[in-house]
């Protein structure tokens, strides 16, 4: 029987707390969180905000009484200090000023990442807001809520930047998106995906302000405007969706990190030291895309960690099988979906890349209803022919079809394993030349 102490209860937290109680009944579990909440789908704000859907209930799939009633112990709204590794104890305080002790056999980080803020004059004032937590959500529909709101900036073109414009947008705002690149989503996709996506967002009506740097804000009480590198726009709310970095103050002088300071792990989540794992956006993974440890922020990623953790912890030991980064967004219904690596990221990672791609209706053209075009990328290494990545994009659902990429990267499928690849066709679903195989096929 061994007693284990697990610090942060959002995603990858939750996996490895139900991990262990599920599976592990003779361990004893200690649950510290800062939060007053847990388990909170972020990935839900921006149609929480945008009306899409009811309310933010759904968005919360545990809480306290979830791990309280498998007899684990849990500490709310309750801030771990300090780790002492060699005493093998944490400190910690609650809201109340109460100082509290554990000590543990084995020890799960689960500390999260933290959305990064720039040093810009300005941004501490009211109507600047992040997106990260449930309150930080509330905040900005509240805000949303007031007519006097009517001009909204949002900095950062990513995920989360885009889908809050999006939502934003649906809410009546007018809206600036401002991106230091040249065009939006550049992380994921190339431009030839991403360009598609930038004249909907400008359809739709939003300011698409690439190339430019938020570099001041300007207000009394709240805010009254943002300057950039090019101008000063009137605004009456800033969000700010940046990007997110590993929270890792806590054990960063401790345990061995990664480039962004991320703790770097095994494939069994260990970190340096033996005992102490590290789970979710404070950690790395393995890409099987570039084949070395990596820091991919997802969800997804944070849920298999904290399972392969909890086993571990609790006395299997299990190995990741490693991550591709699968991902995708729905913007306006226009659908766009990646796994691994793109043209840009592809050649920073040292590889010679090459592309194959290919455009047509996702079913015969005698289909009249729902029938839109898709677009699909098959990036490979021109070496060793290796599937390295995928993109694809429809206002069809084709989200499906990304998992198969994901599969061929991490069995380091070559591109021309997939040039006779056996696709059923029916013409309610698909072409008898089918997008991925006309692909594959384009293949030099």
């Amino acid at each position: 029987m061994a007693k284990i102490v697990l610090i942060g209860l959002n995603h990858a937290g939750t996996a490895a707390a139900n991990t262990i109680l599920d599976n592990y009944q003779g361990n004893e579990l200690v649950i510290f969180d800062r939060n007053s909440n847990i388990s909170y789908l972020g990935c839900g704000t921006a149609l929480w905000i945008g009306r899409q859907i009811d309310g933010y209930e759904g968005l919360f799939y545990a809480n306290k009484e979830t791990f309280t009633g498998k007899k684990a112990v849990v500490y709310m709204e309750t801030e771990v200090t300090k780790i002492d590794f060699d005493a093998k104890k944490v400190y910690a305080k609650d809201s109340e000023g109460k100082e509290i002790t554990e000590s543990y056999d084995k020890l799960i980080i689960a500390t999260g990442s933290l959305p990064i803020t720039p040093k810009i004059p300005g941004l501490s004032m009211a109507n600047v807001e992040y997106v990260k937590l449930f309150q930080q959500g509330q905040r900005i529909n509240r805000i949303l809520e007031d007519s006097g709101i009517k001009n909204v900036a949002v900095a950062g073109a990513g995920y989360i930047g885009v889908e809050l414009a999006e939502a934003v947008r649906r809410r009546g705002k007018n809206v600036l998106l401002f991106e230091a690149e040249n065009t939006c989503l550049a992380s994921y996709y190339d431009e030839w995906f991403t360009h598609d996506m930038d004249k909907l967002l400008s359809d739709k009506g939003i300011q698409l302000h690439f190339g430019e740097l938020v570099q001041e804000v300007k207000g009394k009480d709240k805010v009254q405007s943002v300057v950039t590198n090019k101008g000063e726009y009137p605004v009456e709310l800033l969000i700010m969706a940046i990007g997110f970095r590993p929270n890792t103050a806590l054990a960063k002088d401790s345990l061995e990190t990664f480039s962004n300071g991320a703790y770097k792990v095994n494939l069994k989540q260990e970190t340096s030291k033996p005992g102490v794992y590290a789970i979710g956006d404070c950690a790395t993974v393995y890409s099987n895309a570039v084949q070395n440890s990596a820091y991919i922020a997802l969800a997804t990623n944070a849920v298999r960690s904290g399972i392969v953790a909890g086993h571990n912890a609790g006395g299997t030991p299990l190995e990741s099988i490693g991550v591709q980064g699968s991902n995708g967004i729905c913007i306006f219904d226009y659908k766009m979906v990646s796994t691994g690596l793109n043209m840009k990221s592809a050649a920073k990672c040292g590889f010679d890349p090459a592309c194959a791609e290919f455009e047509d209706l996702q079913k015969p053209a005698f289909i009249k209803e729902n029938n839109h075009k898709v677009k699909i990328r098959i990036v490979y290494d021109k070496k060793t022919r290796r599937v390295l990545g995928a993109q694809m994009a429809s206002y069809n659902d084709i989200s499906m079809g990304i998992h198969m990429f994901s599969l061929a990267i991490e069995e380091k499928i070559t591109i021309d394993k997939l040039k006779l690849l056996d696709i059923f066709f029916l013409p309610h679903f698909n072409q008898p030349y089918n997008y991925i195989t006309m692909a594959a096929l384009s293949a030099k």
